[in-house]
Formats: C-alpha cells, sequence, structure tokens
C-alpha cells in the first residue's frame, strides 16, 4: 500500500521510523502466534502515520490559505486607506493654501477700510471746523449788514423829516453816525461828514444857503437810498450763501456718515470672514497632521505586513 515518494527521503523521520519499526517486527514475527501479523501491524501504522501527515498538511495549507487571505485582504484595505489618505491629504493642502490667501487678502480689504474710514472722519473733523468758522463769518457780517441797514433807515427817516421840518436839524447825529459803520464806503462817509459840518440853524427860510442845503439833503438822501438798497441786496445773497454753504455742508456731513458706517460694517463682516478663515486653516492643519501621521502609520504597517506575507509564502 505504500509507494516510496509517501515516506520522503532517506532523511524523513518516518521513514526511519517505520525502518526500525519493520526490523522489530520481523525478530519477533517468528515467535508471534497472533492474529495480525506484525507486517500488517507495520503496514496499519503507517497508514495512520501518513493519514495524520496528511492531516498535518491539510491543516497547514488551510492555515496558510487563511494566513495569505488575510495578507492580501489587508494589503488592499491598508494600500486604499493610504490613497484616501493622499488624496485626503492633497484636499487639506490645498484648503490651507485657500484659507492663506483669503486671510491675506481680507487683511489687507481690512486694513484699507480702516484708512478710509480714517479719512473720513478726518474730512468730517475738517469740514465741521471750516463750516464753524463759516458760520462764524457769516454771523459777524449778517450782523454788520442789519445794522447798517437799520442805521442808513433811520438816517434817512431823519433827513426826509429835516426836509419838512427845520428844527429838527440837531437829530443830525443820527446821520453822523453813520460814519462809524465799516460797511459805509469811504467816499459816502466823506459826504455825510461834509452834510452834517453844514448846520441850517440860523439861515432864513428864503436865503440862499437854505436852498442850498436842503438841495444838498435831497442828493444825501439819495446815497444813502443806494447805500440801503446795496446792502439790503447783499445782505439778502449773504443769506442765500450761507443757506448754500449750510446744505452743502449737511450734505457733505451725510455723504460721509453713510459712507462710514457701510464701511464699518463691511469690516466687521471681513473682519468676521477673517476670523472663521483662520480657524478654519487651524482646523484643516490639524486634519491634515492627523491624517497624515495616521497615513504613515499605515505605510510603516503595509510595509511590515509585506514583508511578513512574503517571507511565510517562502518557507
Amino acid at each position: 500500500h505504500l509507494r516510496p515518494n509517501d515516506l520522503g527521503g532517506p532523511s524523513n523521520p518516518m521513514k526511519r521510523f517505520a525502518i526500525a519499526s519493520l526490523s522489530a517486527l520481523v525478530l519477533v514475527s517468528d515467535g508471534s502466534a497472533a492474529s495480525v501479523t506484525p507486517v500488517q501491524k507495520v503496514i496499519q501504522l503507517l497508514d495512520n502515520m501518513l493519514a495524520k501527515g496528511k492531516e498535518e498538511k491539510h491543516a497547514e495549507q488551510v492555515q496558510f490559505a487563511a494566513f495569505k487571505q488575510f495578507c492580501d485582504d489587508t494589503t488592499v484595505e491598508k494600500q486604499r486607506a493610504i490613497a484616501e489618505a493622499n488624496e485626503q491629504i492633497d484636499v487639506l493642502k490645498a484648503d490651507i493654501e485657500k484659507a492663506i490667501a483669503t486671510a491675506a487678502r481680507l487683511t489687507k480689504e481690512i486694513a484699507d477700510a480702516d484708512e478710509d474710514i480714517s479719512v473720513w472722519k478726518g474730512d468730517q473733523k475738517a469740514a465741521t471746523n471750516v463750516r464753524a468758522i463759516e458760520k462764524t463769518d457769516y454771523d459777524a457780517l449778517h450782523k454788520d449788514y442789519s445794522e447798517s441797514v437799520d442805521a442808513l433807515q433811520r438816517a434817512i427817516a431823519v433827513l426826509k423829516k429835516q426836509a419838512y421840518d427845520r428844527k429838527q436839524a440837531s437829530s443830525l447825529a443820527q446821520v453822523s453816525s453813520l460814519t462809524e459803520l465799516s460797511l459805509v464806503p469811504d467816499e459816502a462817509k466823506k459826504a455825510i461828514e461834509a452834510f452834517v459840518q453844514q448846520s441850517p440853524e440860523g439861515l432864513e427860510v428864503e436865503a440862499p444857503e437854505a436852498h442850498g442845503y436842503e438841495f444838498q439833503s435831497h442828493g444825501v438822501i439819495e446815497m444813502l437810498k443806494k447805500l440801503l438798497d446795496k446792502f439790503i441786496e447783499e445782505r439778502t445773497t449773504l443769506e442765500k450763501t450761507e443757506m448754500n454753504s449750510k446744505h452743502a455742508y449737511d450734505m457733505l456731513m451725510q455723504d460721509l456718515t453713510a459712507q462710514i458706517a457701510q464701511t464699518t460694517q463691511d469690516r466687521e463682516e471681513k473682519a468676521e470672514a477673517k476670523a472663521k478663515t483662520l480657524q478654519a486653516k487651524a482646523d484643516a492643519e490639524g486634519d491634515l497632521k492627523d491624517t497624515t501621521t495616521t497615513r504613515d502609520a499605515d505605510q510603516v504597517y503595509l510595509d511590515d505586513l509585506t514583508a511578513t506575507c512574503e517571507q511565510k509564502a517562502t518557507d
């Protein structure tokens, strides 16, 4: 029942054991009267040993097949995990670079917004200072015009009344006071002074000097009326200019205030976006570190597994 190859080469322990067993049985076969011959017992023993050897060999083959399957499955799994990690690492690196660029852009835009807001606030302050000066100048000049108009109106009334009542000559003080007004031209002041110096007191009604004085008073009245009209017109122009200046200032302040408010809101939104971007960058850097560490560990495990599986396959 046995073939030579079933026992292996000369160094096979099973063959040595079989030879020894045969020798022992041959020596005692002559004196044995058992129903089973010694040769049959040896053959049976060898058959049992062969069956056990085959069983062990099969078990070893099954175990190796299972180990090889483990090597193949684990290799595929680790290679897939490493490939996915490499893809994730590329994505994370791109996200980090994008976050860096976005944060840099937002930083510049925030700085530009801060500069614009600072400039606009400076414009507001400068415009407010200029407006205050304009208003002060306007108030002073408007007061001068109003005082001059009032004085001219009183002086004209005095002169008109004096033309009918010579006793009112003492009221020329109202006329003389016109020379103290800053807006009255020098030529008009000289004419007024010359007129006031000619007192009509003591002149007869029919005297030539009285007629001359009366004629001169009409000339002064006409001059003062022209000055009155001029001052009223200039005061009206001044009031319109003041109104336009105030309107321009109000519009400028409204525009600057709106620009500052809008830019401030934009700046706050960009600052918030920058903070979120930097947080996302930090998260991506953390994920990159973890993914890289896991990928490297998987690669080391795969390298060790590959070496072990190759070694087992050659044993």
